[in-house]
């Protein structure tokens, strides 16, 4: 029976077998640094408090079932406008004054899943102005051009903001380990940079907490939870949603695990990148340590304003890619243009294919021939390697950095092609590109031993997360160095570029052989792009049924090229280039937009091109079509983005004094900056199908930003009224 068959656990019931399923979020209590209130707000009273919340707000009367004017001070009066904002995905901050005699106290006030209001309040401290630091910190993110440096200059900026004696920036990889990618430290404490720690370390449902609670502080590992009364919510009859709660008790296993590294306090900021957890700023500090609002406040804005920086770099790392896979099939052209094949194209220098992956073999099996450059196996291995290939065909991009973990009987193969990547270059069984890198045998440093997560003490009931967290170092055997995203896509589109040519390659000897028609026709039948296939007179020979789906309802038997035009919105100029392709053997790379039965025009890339068998004589032509929608769709998405950051930097917030006004623009102008600069990396470098999801994830983040930059305003402003 798997663990889902179970019920989950409830909060601090779980052991380190099921922590994966603990309802963290229903903690039902919370960190005596401050109190908790819920408030009804069709009868506009308090319906549940922490059991603290009497002493901590000095109040001598009874708070459950008052009405919330009845509590001492202003709080009722700040909470009011707040009542018709959306209060679900970030809380709002107040300032206010309670008890008798009143003190200052800072408050954050959202609404649970469950309905009523939930309000948190702390002792208010002095109000820290952090916009100049915010600033220079903006600045430098923006100007971060690697992800190592990025990473480096994040785990300083929060060293200087929050002053933890540790601060790292961890990474998760695909399978959800932790890596330490950079670190700020006191110079007496043990470096973690490079280690390593398994995805159990962080269960599920707190990853899935990090993307909705950004920055989550514990101001002290060895305090005492102050429980909610009553302990189930008068509303709903069940525990409170403490998901977005800033005083949530943390897990006892996470307590314990904190305890067991020696560490006292910490605030943990979530990187969130395209709508998922792509890592963590981690702050260590070994005595109690407690952050004010202000400054967890800066600590979301500067890792919203990461996180959009890091999706940026990882775009743009693809455009390179893109690039050289435009240049080869200008080379692949050409070749066949000077001698009827494409494959010296790509095999005529050792690094043409090699450089792109940083592979170490790469091989092309087509047409019952096996092609090589540098490293690679045997011709009836790498024939066995494409068998294998053949059953995992409904992938693109075919990829894995341990092939013999994949497949038994090829693990014999690791000392060369331990990992491989793999793009089907036609429809036929067995025609791959392939590349290969050997086996890499490499120490890898976890923090504590990954394979013994649990220890039990002398009570074997009594289950504590690892003791120890010296260096533990495991010799990884059976994987290549990982391919990175920007390698896949380097995969793609040079699979992309290949599998056109193909197209092309066998129209050639289609044309030279017309005994090969009928073959021709089923390969060109299966073909995902609509093609055009014409003699050297312009008579178009054959067409497949993507291009007959191109032309939606227009059923007119089109015979020769220079019909084509009719089906296009700019017919002249669609027909000049296609008299200069049969005239004057011109090839044609252009953008026309095909005209609907609906009147509509739906974009497409037109490539054209000369068949010859020798320099001079021409067999025949070869117009292929690209469906343009997504492109344009990223384009249309890019320029509304553009648009939305152009009109919500005109606008500052309503009520914000003229005081903080100037200094909310100017950071508000730095965030639009860097969004910007994101926006264009992400349009030039990203896969057009994911351009329009990347930028409305980078529009939801600064739209976040500019939310958290008025909350602080706010709160700045409203504390400076106070004390004038």
């Amino acid at each position: 029976m798997d663990s889902e068959s179970f019920p989950a656990p409830a909060f601090g019931k779980a052991d380190l077998s099921n922590c994966e399923q603990e309802q963290i979020h229903l903690a039902g209590s919370i960190q005596p640094h401050g109190a908790l209130l819920v408030i009804s707000e069709l009868e506009n009273k308090i319906i549940q408090v922490s059991a603290n919340a009497k002493e901590f707000l000095g109040i001598d009367c009874e708070m459950l079932g008052c009405a919330l004017e009845s509590v001492p001070g202003d709080l009722a009066e700040r909470i009011q406008p707040l009542l018709d904002d959306p209060l679900h995905v970030i809380p709002r901050a107040i300032q206010c004054h309670i008890g008798e005699p009143s003190a200052v106290y800072n408050g954050l006030v959202h609404r649970p899943p469950e309905g009523g209001l939930v309000v948190e309040l702390e002792r208010s401290g002095v109000t820290i102005d952090h916009s100049k630091n915010v600033a220079k910190f903006l600045q430098s993110i923006v100007a971060c051009g690697s992800m190592q440096v990025l990473c480096d200059e994040t785990a300083r900026m929060f060293e200087v903001l929050t002053g933890y004696d540790r601060v790292m920036v961890y990474r998760f990889d695909e399978d959800g380990h932790g890596e330490v990618f950079a670190e700020q430290r006191k110079p007496e404490l043990e470096p973690y940079l490079g280690m390593r720690y398994p995805a159990s370390d962080i269960p599920q449902m707190a990853r899935r907490l990090y993307e909705r609670n950004r920055v989550r502080l514990l101001f002290d590992v060895s305090y005492d939870p102050v429980p909610l009364t009553p302990r189930l919510s008068p509303l709903t009859g069940h525990q409170l949603d403490m998901s977005l709660c800033f005083l949530r008790s943390m897990s006892p296993i996470h307590i314990q695990y904190l305890k067991n590294m020696g560490v006292a306090g910490t605030l943990v900021a979530s990187l969130v990148v395209g709508g998922r957890l792509w890592g963590l700023v981690a702050c260590h500090h070994y005595s109690a340590r407690h952050i004010p609002y202000e400054t967890r406040v800066v600590c979301e804005l500067l890792a919203e304003t990461v996180a959009t920086r890091i999706a940026a770099l990882e775009c743009f790392a693809q455009s390179d890619a893109e690039l050289g896979a435009r240049r080869l099939e200008q080379r692949m052209i050409g070749a066949i243009s000077r001698n009827g094949d494409w494959r010296s194209a790509l095999f005529d220098s050792p690094q043409t294919l090699l450089e792109p992956l940083n592979a170490t073999g790469a091989a092309l099996l087509f047409d019952d021939q096996v092609l090589t450059s540098g490293e690679v196996p045997s011709t009836p291995r790498l024939r066995q390697i494409s068998e294998w290939l053949d059953g995992q065909r409904d992938r693109p991009v075919i990829a894995t950095a341990s092939l013999g973990g994949e497949e038994a009987a090829l693990d014999t193969l690791r000392a060369v092609a331990c990992g491989i990547v793999a793009i089907p270059v036609s429809s036929t069984p067995g025609e791959y590109l392939i590349w290969v890198r050997p086996e890499q045998i490499r120490s890898v440093t976890w923090g504590g031993d990954p394979f013994k997560p649990v220890e039990v003490g002398d009570d074997p009931s009594t289950l504590s997360p690892r003791r120890s967290f010296a260096k533990w170092h495991q010799l990884v055997e059976g994987t290549c160095s990982p391919w990175s995203a920007a390698d896949l896509a380097a995969a793609r589109l040079i699979g992309e570029t290949v599998t056109d040519v193909v197209v092309q390659f066998r129209s050639v000897r289609m044309l030279i052989v017309e005994d090969q028609l009928e073959t021709i026709r089923r390969q060109v039948s299966v073909s995902n792009q609509p093609v055009v296939i014409a003699d050297a007179e312009g008579r178009i020979l054959l067409t497949n049924e993507v291009f007959e789906t191109l032309l939606k309802n227009d059923r007119r038997q089109l015979m020769r090229v220079d019909e084509l035009p009719t089906l296009f919105s700019d017919d002249a100029e669609a027909r000049q280039r296609l008299d200069d392709l049969v005239r004057d053997k011109r090839n044609w790379r252009g953008e026309v937009c095909l005209k609907t039965e609906a009147g509509q025009e739906e974009p497409v890339l037109v490539r054209a091109d000369p068949v010859f068998s020798s320099p001079k004589k021409v067999l025949g032509f070869v117009i292929l079509f690209t469906d343009l929608r997504a492109r344009k769709a990223a384009e249309n998405a890019r320029s509304r983005f553009q648009e939305g950051l152009i009109a919500s930097n005109s606008l500052g917030p309503a009520g914000l004094d003229a005081e903080w006004a100037p200094s909310y623009q100017s950071l508000f102008s730095s965030v639009v900056g860097n969004a910007q600069l994101a926006a264009f990396e992400i349009a030039e470098g990203g896969d057009d199908a994911r351009t329009p999801d990347f930028l409305e994830n980078v529009r939801v983040s600064v739209n976040r930003t500019a939310e958290l930059l008025e909350h602080l305003m706010s709160h700045a402003s409203s504390a400076s009224r106070d004390k004038s």
